[in-house]
């Protein structure tokens, strides 16, 4: 039986005091590549922050990577995101620091400590992403397709469970966004992390065909197959 990654259970999702999505029931297993679609401002992004514990859950059921949702103090946070990874639209690399510092730097923010399984932790998730020989590289050197792929490793460096990518290719020119897209179902294929992906890129969802959920009209709708303009 497939593992539940995310279970949501009549979850009601709240903006300060106003309802962005409600009544909302999700389950996404180990390995699944899911694809979140809605025009802005229909709760996307409130329906991703809830799942990292950026909001908190008011109403409903919820459990993801282990952790229960309710309740959930400003402690257990950390410990939560440790179980997945976050891939940004804009890479969020660290301007003043190389690439191995940038994810040495994540590491000792979750808890690591020994120098050597560190170096070594690097230089798989770089081996991950095929820039094994840029750990030395300073993120103004490397290309947007470049930094998104270490966007990916440094998501990667905690083995998650969950990956949550905030449109990921937003910011890259159609041939390096096959390159991210065919990373990130390698990714949910080969280690069985599944894989929630926000995007506005139609091109890219009719490419790499996924299950797809949809946020519209305060709700969250599963299977969802019509493509918005």
């Amino acid at each position: 039986m497939a593992e539940a990654i995310i279970t949501l259970s009549n979850v009601n999702i709240y903006q300060g005091n106003s309802a962005v999505l409600q009544n909302v029931n999700l389950t996404v297993n180990a390995g699944e590549f899911v694809y979140l679609v809605g025009k802005t401002g229909t709760g996307k992004s409130s329906l991703l922050k809830t799942l990292y514990g950026e909001l908190t859950l008011k109403e409903g059921q919820a459990n993801v990577a282990g952790f229960s949702l309710n309740g959930l103090s400003w402690k257990q946070v950390p410990f939560l995101r440790r179980k997945m990874g976050v891939v940004f639209q804009d890479f969020q690399l660290l301007t003043d620091r190389n690439v191995n510092d940038n994810l040495k730097f994540v590491l000792k923010a979750t808890g690591w400590t020994d120098e050597k399984l560190m170096a070594e932790k690097i230089q798989d998730v770089l081996d991950k992403v095929g820039l094994k020989s840029k750990g030395f590289k300073m993120p103004f050197e490397l290309s947007g397709g470049e930094q998104q792929r270490i966007d990916i490793a440094r998501a990667l460096l905690n083995s998650p469970k969950l990956i949550l990518a905030d449109e990921p290719t937003g910011n890259l020119d159609p041939e390096t966004s096959d390159e991210i897209m065919k990373l990130l179902f390698h990714i949910s294929r080969d280690f069985n992390t599944a894989v929630v992906m926000a995007t506005h890129d139609y091109i890219v969802v009719n490419k790499y065909p996924a299950r797809m959920i949809r946020t519209e009209q305060n709700r969250v709708i599963d299977n969802a197959t019509i493509a918005i303009q």
